[in-house]
């Protein structure tokens, strides 16, 4: 059984394929050399989540380093395995490394079985009466929910035969890290889904209020497999909150949806037309990417959440729709450097939910209304941080300011802290007339 981005023993259909019959199953994590391209928090993370994996099995899990079309294939012919069960992978890396593993696999005289998906429903399978694919969220999601999902199944019970009998490169190193990250693991996730079950009820009236701990952090332990998704959709309701939370659920399956079909789409406009649209990248605008990066655009909402970011590896949703808008329509910068930025400090960096919820606010993804997307952070602020206290807790230098008058321009500033970069009605004029260049030149 090789291990990926299900790092569980319960509810695992690849696992228990392996187990079948009662076969001995070698427990198998691949470090492998591309994972130096992903950030630290995430790396770390994903150390901390193993180790936990591996005391969950009695410490059997194997670890071996290099590419895994070399390394699987070797793995399976000192232990005598004809047979490595997988969980299926449908991001454009994962598909092109299994691709490989499998045909090395395939002139050992071994198979590689990929079984189950991190998913619901698998991308791909989500399709209109013609077969062809859902452009937009609200019609997929629909669909999505009519074609279901199999009930949640329990931990199988395995045998063993690991470390130490099986030798062993040992686990990944945990690159340092200040960000403050989640408890790790499959049991940890658990517990943070009991905690928050109770108050999901409220998801729709609370999520999108930062001050609050109003959404379930679940993120990362969704994107390394601590738990399925089926798992928390069998314990929803037909209450308007329940629905509501579902619905995000099914937003992650859409993007991973379009990315699958898609694979361009991770680094390159969906839409492409869109490319035509000027987009500033010079040294000014590298200058104004490293304030929007460290925070200090003086736009207090703005500035709380990429503090956010670097100091937990996390942020509020609504807070990156904020963030995003930002860059693309007041700075006029690239989707893809801030699209960049949120994967080398995201614990939950997931590249089809990033890099399209990047394009879904750039509008040049899915259910693309760029003209109706510019947020106003000043106005954003006061309806979703009324009293201030996101801002806050992450911005000291305001810390003085009291209630919604945080989020004033002008509002007297402390010196220690900057007046806004740019004037938001100024920049927004300048957006809309450059999408309207794009609109008016595609005709």
């Amino acid at each position: 059984m090789w291990f990926r981005r299900d790092l569980r023993l319960a509810d695992l259909p690849a696992l228990q394929a392996a187990a079948a019959e009662g076969r001995r199953v070698v427990p198998l994590f691949v470090v492998d050399p591309a994972f130096e391209r992903s950030g630290h928090p995430r790396r770390a993370f994903m150390a901390d989540c193993l180790r936990a994996l591996d005391e969950s099995m009695g410490g059997s899990l194997v670890y071996r380093h290099g590419d895994p079309a070399q390394v699987v294939p070797a793995l399976a012919a000192e232990v005598g395995a004809l047979d490595v069960f997988v969980t299926r992978d449908y991001g454009p890396y994962g598909r092109a490394r299994d691709a490989a593993v499998g045909a090395a696999l395939g002139r050992a005289g071994a198979r590689l079985h990929g079984i189950g998906t991190p998913y619901a429903v698998p991308p791909g399978d989500v399709n209109k009466a013609d077969g062809t694919a859902y452009a937009v969220f609200t019609p997929f999601s629909k669909m999505w929910r009519a074609h279901g999902w199999g009930a949640p199944s329990g931990t199988t019970d395995v045998e063993w035969f690991g470390a130490p009998d099986v030798p062993c490169d040992g686990p990944p190193a945990r690159p340092a890290t200040n960000a403050v990250l989640p408890a790790a693991g499959e049991r940890a996730a658990h517990r943070r889904w009991d905690e928050f079950l109770p108050a999901v009820g409220d998801y729709r009236d609370v999520r999108n209020l930062p001050a609050s701990d109003g959404t379930s952090r679940l993120s990362a332990a969704l994107r390394w497999g601590l738990l399925h998704p089926r798992q928390l959709l069998a314990d929803l309701l037909p209450q308007p909150g329940h629905d509501t939370f579902a619905s995000e659920l099914a937003w992650r399956e859409f993007y991973a949806d379009v990315l699958f079909r898609r694979p361009d789409s991770a680094s390159s406009n969906l839409n492409a037309r869109m490319a035509a649209m000027a987009v500033d990248t010079d040294a000014a605008a590298h200058e104004r990417f490293r304030r929007w990066a460290a925070g200090t655009t003086g736009y207090p909402i703005v500035d709380a959440g990429m503090r956010q970011l670097a100091a937990s590896g996390w942020m509020h949703n609504r807070v990156r729709m904020l963030v995003a808008s930002f860059l693309v329509k007041d700075l006029h910068l690239p989707w893809q450097w801030g699209a960049r930025h949120f994967m080398r400090h995201l614990v939950d960096g997931d590249l089809a939910s990033n890099s399209h919820g990047w394009q879904w606010t750039a509008g040049t993804g899915t259910d693309a209304a760029p003209y109706f997307r510019i947020f106003n952070p000043t106005t954003q602020a006061l309806r979703f941080d009324p009293d201030g206290d996101y801002v806050r807790t992450w911005v000291p230098e305001l810390a003085g300011i009291a209630g919604g008058a945080v989020h004033e321009p002008g509002a007297r500033r402390p010196p220690d802290y900057p007046q806004p970069m740019v004037d938001h009605a100024v920049e927004r004029d300048e957006a809309l007339h450059r999408y309207r260049q794009v609109s008016v030149g595609s005709r």
